[in-house]
């Protein structure tokens, strides 16, 4: 084979580049997957939102319970409702954060534009699942198993993402960026709890309660 026809040859195969639009044209199945891993992600968030709301309409409830207790000198129902209370603020912020740092994930998603950006989303998103799943196990169990669908699929691009752009992803750096996810989303929500569910001393709940 003579050098031009060498050269021609070499420059018939696809570049890096080449394969990197290739996987990200609407009629390959990569972009797709992450529109929808997305939408899958809004759809969760959207429940947790639903969540949150049912569980500060029990908050109210039992704190309203709570202080009545309180008022009529029933101390041993006072003690447990306030045991409740402090359970339903404890799932509360933990849905609170889970939701947060979706949201993170979601909002990343739509600025990946090539396969470099979909390793440097993916890595971290899925290791903030894999955390977020643990923790609503007992809470959301429903959540549990279709964060487990969406991390599967985000897993799997990521493997692909790291093939076809020849990249080798820094998982430890990967794991550092979602721990800050996560902390940050915890601080939020710390701070969404305390705006939300605001304590009360003694004296403030009874005069609410007058009112």
């Amino acid at each position: 084979m003579s050098e031009f026809t060498n050269k021609w040859v070499k420059s018939q195969q696809p570049t890096i580049a080449d394969r990197l639009r290739e996987a990200f044209q609407p009629s390959t199945p990569l972009k797709p997957r992450l529109e929808w891993a997305k939408r899958s992600l809004e759809t969760e968030i959207k429940k947790m939102d639903s969540v949150l709301a049912r569980l500060k309409k029990k908050d109210e409830d039992i704190f309203r319970r709570s202080v009545a207790a309180m008022q009529n000198h029933e101390t041993q129902l006072a003690t447990a409702l306030s045991n409740e209370l402090a359970e339903v603020r404890k799932i509360s912020k933990l849905v609170s954060q889970a939701k947060l740092a979706l949201e993170q994930i979601a909002l990343r998603l739509t600025t990946v534009k090539d396969l470099g950006d979909v390793a440097v989303v993916l890595a971290p998103a899925a290791h903030i699942i894999r955390s977020i799943r643990s923790g609503l196990a007992n809470v959301m169990p429903e959540a549990e198993y279709e964060l487990g669908e969406i991390n599967g699929m985000l897993s799997n691009l990521l493997v692909e993402a790291g093939q076809l752009a020849g990249l080798t992803l820094n998982f430890e750096a990967a794991n550092e960026e979602a721990e800050k996810i996560l902390a940050e989303a915890a601080v939020v929500a710390e701070q969404r709890m305390k705006e939300s569910f605001p304590e009360l001393t003694s004296s403030e709940a009874q005069e609410k309660t007058k009112q």
